[in-house]
């Protein structure tokens, strides 16, 4: 009887291609967009159906080969790096929408489907899929799911994870199951589904899920102020709110702003210079609502909190003052930011802020700091930016030096460490600032039965044991 090597095993329950070893393709499916890590997997496997996954997790553990999904490799915590020699799982063929269902207002989907597919096809339906953020067109379902990504509209629609309606998983004992089966309201003990959101594929893969959708909005106008400090951004928030349901609250700084405007590509909102910035969107949906976010506009400027301020006037107008917030991750990636993604309840926003500033002013007085983030949910995004004369690994030591310091006032202020980029790899080391010992040892002790061999994404959220 011939005994085949495991690659060769592998690629017999795949159809014939799916399994690439070349260089290229261990590049480039083996790492996300972090710059951490150097991927090196073994190989790249591609399924196609639910019962080719069962069969590359249950030859995973006959050979204790770890395994790492891959979607849209967007990932900002190193959760999709394969660094260590595992076989990359990669769902780019297991991208079809398999059901439209405008009654129930759900959509179920292969992991691969694009984020931005989906929400093209809620619109096609008048229907809406409110998860988004910059990387909508190239991250992919499941992967959104793995790390419970949020985005610019969390203040008004919430995380992925109020809208997984259900999932089909095959776990890391290479079981299938049928979490939820898409209802709104099941009351039969444990919700399983809950725990492979935000997982990040250490318990199983998703293999399906269900997405729910809302209404369309209507009429979406945005506006861009310039505050007076950063103190202002809390009470011109909750000034809007006592007026508008908000489908959106971002902010960023004057930095962030430059690194945009040097773009050449997108205008600048006004001419008044101001330090901090913030784009509110609301639903204009009649003239009495329109007065009010202008009434407000003009009481927050009475009160010395806004300089200058533009409401959009067309569709043209609310997708270029987008582009001020939006497309800041994309061009501050020319000096490989060290970022972190951190948050605290809304209340303890400015506080926080002051604390986090003082901290890296002092520890890092020649890196250029660039604050933005959807400061309506209280999450801000922390990016240091590369200096020219320092390389990469250096960079990083200095900047993993001062993270503890960071953390520290994370866990004063009862916060997290990872608001929406997921622990990975980059903040493995740090959960326990967000995390007690107890709930820890719990959450190891979740994964060992789901994923009892260990090869479910080994060294993401907690090192391997």
């Amino acid at each position: 009887m011939t005994v085949l090597a495991p690659i060769d095993e592998l690629k017999t329950l795949v159809e014939p291609g799916k399994v690439l070893t070349d260089p290229t393709s261990l590049d480039t499916y083996g790492k996300d967009w972090t710059k951490h890590y150097p991927p090196a997997p073994t190989a790249i496997v591609f399924p196609k159906t639910i019962e080719q996954v069962q069969a590359i997790v249950l030859w995973a553990n006959r050979h204790r080969i770890a395994l790492v999904p891959s979607g849209g490799r967007t990932g900002l915590s190193a959760a999709a790096v394969a660094a260590n020699g595992e076989v990359v799982v990669a769902f780019d063929y297991m991208n079809q929408v398999l059901d439209v269902n405008t009654v129930d207002r759900t959509v179920v989907c292969q992991p691969g489907v694009i984020t931005e597919q989906l929400q093209h096809l809620a619109e096609e339906q008048g229907l809406y899929y409110p998860v988004d953020f910059a990387s909508a067109g190239s991250s992919q379902i499941g992967g959104n799911i793995g790390t419970n990504a949020g985005g610019i509209k969390v203040i008004r629609y919430g995380m992925t994870r109020n809208w997984v309606a259900g999932l089909k998983v095959v776990t890391g004992k290479g079981d299938i199951l049928e979490l939820n089966k898409d209802l709104i309201k099941n009351a039969t003990g444990y919700d399983l589904r809950q725990l492979f959101i935000g997982a990040e594929g250490t318990l199983g893969f998703v293999v399906e899920a269900t997405m729910r959708l809302d209404r369309a909005p209507r009429n979406l106008t945005a506006m861009v102020l310039g505050t007076t400090d950063f103190d202002s951004i809390m009470p011109v928030l909750h000034a809007f709110q006592n007026k508008l349901d908000l489908t959106a609250f971002e902010f960023f700084s004057d930095k962030a702003l430059a690194k945009i405007l040097g773009r050449g590509d997108v205008p600048a909102p006004f001419e008044t210079p101001c330090p901090f910035y913030v784009l509110l969107e609301f639903e204009a949906v009649t003239e009495e609502v329109l007065d009010d976010a202008l009434g407000t506009f003009e009481h927050c400027i009475e009160q010395g909190w806004v300089l200058d301020g533009v409401m959009s006037q067309s569709e043209q107008q609310l997708q270029n003052l987008w582009k001020l917030r939006e497309f800041i991750s994309e061009t501050i990636a020319h000096w490989t930011p060290y970022k972190n993604d951190i948050s605290v309840t809304v209340s303890k926003v400015p506080a926080f802020l002051k604390d986090i500033d003082a901290i890296v002013g002092e520890k890092y007085p020649d890196f250029e700091v660039v604050w933005y983030g959807h400061i309506g949910d209280g999450n801000l995004h922390l990016n240091i930016l590369k200096p020219e004369n320092l390389s990469k690994d250096e960079f990083f030591a200095q900047c993993a030096v001062v993270n503890k310091w960071v953390f520290e006032i994370v866990q004063k202020y009862n916060g997290s460490i990872s608001a929406e980029h997921g622990v990975g790899m980059t903040k493995r080391d740090y959960l326990e600032y967000s995390r007690s010992e107890a709930e820890i040892a719990y959450m190891k002790a979740v994964k060992a039965v789901f994923d009892p061999n260990g090869i479910m994404n080994p060294g993401k959220i907690f090192a391997v044991q």
